[in-house]
């Protein structure tokens, strides 16, 4: 028994089926609509989903912020104490339903808590700046050594003089107007000094 063909027509080579989703995608876009296809709206609760998903690893702080309805933040947290695999999918689920009625300031304000999550803190970045210029100083001056030994004592003397010298003998071009090279005790002499410094801040927050 011969199978019926599909009614449809071609489109640069290519069938399309009478029904289909490209079909109705073509109609659409002859009547000139905006309207999204079944793969748009797809795409955006799949990433609605994933939007959820990751507030579950929000900082309580910056979660508080995005003042969410109830009915949402129940959901996160009875999300963050399910075990079960496939509870926890039902449970996304349904955040991602949930995801889909905020609005798109809403939405747009938990995507930039998330990204400042991630952003490293002031103190942080004051610390790496502070490392860097010590690393620096310390190669390149002869008497940055004892400054930073008089600040810091418990640093091993003999382990970071030699670095020093490595860095140096590292940094020297191999040919005239060659940039200088970075090697590994350039950069061990940065996570030396990051960790001093940082436990420095952390001992004076103890002490305050």
């Amino acid at each position: 028994m011969s199978r019926k063909p599909k009614k449809g027509y071609y489109v640069r080579g290519q069938f399309v089926a009478e029904g289909s989703e490209l079909d109705l995608e073509y109609k659409r876009e002859l009547k000139g609509t905006d309207e999204p296809t079944r793969t748009d709206l797809k795409k955006e609760s799949e990433a609605l989903q994933q939007l959820g998903t990751e507030l579950l690893t929000l900082r309580a702080d910056l979660l508080d912020k995005l003042d969410l309805p109830s009915k949402l933040q129940d959901a996160l947290a009875e999300a963050k104490r399910i075990t079960n695999f496939e509870g926890k999918r039902r449970q996304m689920q349904f955040i991602g339903k949930l995801m889909r009625q905020l609005d798109p300031d809403t939405l747009e304000a938990a995507r930039a808590a998330l990204v400042e999550q991630h952003l490293p803190s002031a103190q942080e970045t004051a610390l790496l700046h502070q490392s860097e210029q010590w690393r620096n100083r310390l190669i390149a001056e002869d008497d940055a050594l004892a400054i930073w030994l008089e600040h810091h004592p418990s640093t091993d003397s003999q382990q970071l003089r030699s670095l020093i010298r490595q860095a140096r003998k590292d940094a020297k071009p191999e040919k005239p107007g060659a940039l200088p090279r970075h090697g590994k005790a350039y950069r061990d002499i940065f996570q030396l000094v990051r960790q001093a410094l940082g436990a420095g801040d952390a001992e004076q927050g103890e002490d305050a």
